[in-house]
C-alpha cells in the first residue's frame, strides 16, 4: 500500500487573469488557501451570496469539449487545466474564487497557473492525504475510445496516452507517458496546449462560439501542421490529453495512485473513469469496519474561509 503524504494548501493566494475560449467574458482567478479535508472547490464570487461548486463526481456535468461542474444552480466550466495545474503540484485543499461561470484559456496549458500557485508557494498541513488506490484493472469503452486505471507502477499516479486520429490526419499519431510528480508535471505536461483542426475551429465559430481565439491563442491544425504556432514538444497534442487527464482525476476527490492509460478518450470517458473507481473503493470499504477518525467526505468543505 503506498503511503499516504501530508495535506497541502497555498501558502498565499494567487491570482490568474484571463478571458474565456467559448465566451470570451474575462474571469479573474484566485486560488485560496483552504483549511484540512476542505478539499477543492470553486466559488462564484460573481453571484449573490458565493455559492460553492465543489469538485466531485457528483457535480459533474456531461460537456463536449470541457469539463463542467454545477451545484445548487451555480456553474463553472473549461476547469480541466485549473485542476490538472492543483493536482499536478500535489495540492489537496483550495477554495478557487472565479468572477465568471468560465476559467480562462490562457495559452491553452495549465502554465500560467501552475507559475501562479508556484510563486504562492505550499503550506503543509497537519493531516494526511487519503489516496484512492488502484488495486486491480478499472476500464472505460466507447467504441474505438477507452480508458483503464491499473496499479501503480511505483508510488504514486501515471499518465499514458496514445493519440490516433488516422492515417491522414493533420495531427500524426503520438504517444506520451509521464510520472505525475510535481517536477516532472511542470517540466513535460503543464505547458502542452489545447489543440483543434481547422475544419473543428470553423464549426464551432459558426455557432457564434470562439469568435475572438485566434491561432495564437492554442494549436489549431491545418494541413501543414500548426497554423501561424509552433510546436512546444513534437507530441504536445498526446501531452495535452494527458494533462487533461489528470484534471479529470481530480474529480475524485482525492490524490489517485495508479497508472492510467488512455487511447482516444476525453472528458467524458475521464470522468466515468473516476465514478466507476469511486463506486468500487466504495464497495471494498463497506466491507471492511469503518474508521472512527473517518475523513470529511470529498466536496463538503466547512463554511469558512480562513486557512
Amino acid at each position: 500500500m503506498p503511503s499516504s503524504r501530508p495535506q497541502q494548501t497555498l501558502a498565499r493566494p494567487a491570482v490568474v487573469a484571463g478571458h474565456g475560449y467559448w465566451t470570451g467574458s474575462r474571469v479573474v482567478v484566485e486560488f485560496r488557501p483552504a483549511p484540512v479535508d476542505a478539499g477543492l472547490y470553486f466559488v462564484r464570487d460573481d453571484l449573490v451570496g458565493a455559492p460553492r461548486v465543489p469538485v466531485g463526481i457528483a457535480a459533474h456535468q456531461p460537456a463536449a469539449r470541457r469539463t463542467i461542474l454545477s451545484q445548487s444552480g451555480a456553474t463553472v466550466e473549461m476547469v480541466e487545466h485549473v485542476l490538472a495545474a492543483l493536482c499536478g503540484l500535489g495540492v489537496d485543499n483550495c477554495e478557487i474564487g472565479v468572477t465568471a461561470a468560465e476559467l480562462p484559456g490562457c495559452d491553452g496549458s495549465a502554465l500560467a497557473f501552475v507559475e501562479a500557485i508556484v510563486l504562492a508557494g505550499l503550506r503543509t498541513q497537519t493531516a494526511p492525504s487519503t489516496p484512492l488506490v488502484v488495486e486491480q484493472p478499472v476500464r472505460c469503452t466507447d467504441g474505438p475510445r477507452w480508458i483503464e486505471a491499473r496499479p501503480a507502477i511505483g508510488d504514486g499516479l501515471s499518465v499514458e496516452y496514445n493519440l490516433d486520429y488516422g492515417a491522414d490526419a493533420a495531427i500524426p499519431a503520438q504517444w506520451a507517458v509521464a510520472e505525475v510528480t510535481p517536477a516532472t508535471f511542470c517540466a513535460e505536461l503543464a505547458p502542452a496546449r489545447t489543440f483543434v483542426l481547422e475544419a473543428e475551429a470553423e464549426a464551432i465559430r459558426s455557432q457564434g462560439l470562439a469568435s475572438h481565439v485566434s491561432p495564437r491563442d492554442l494549436l489549431i491544425f491545418g494541413d501543414d501542421g500548426p497554423i501561424e504556432n509552433t510546436l512546444r514538444f513534437p507530441d504536445e497534442c498526446a501531452r495535452h490529453k494527458a494533462l487533461d487527464v489528470v484534471g479529470d482525476l481530480a474529480l475524485a476527490g482525492r490524490p489517485v495512485v495508479g497508472h492510467i492509460v488512455a487511447h482516444r478518450s476525453g472528458h467524458r470517458l475521464n470522468a466515468e473513469l473516476v465514478g466507476k473507481l469511486l463506486a468500487l473503493a466504495e464497495s471494498s470499504s463497506s466491507e471492511t469496519p469503518s474508521s472512527p477518525n473517518q475523513p470529511q467526505s470529498p466536496g463538503q468543505p466547512p463554511r469558512r474561509r480562513s486557512a
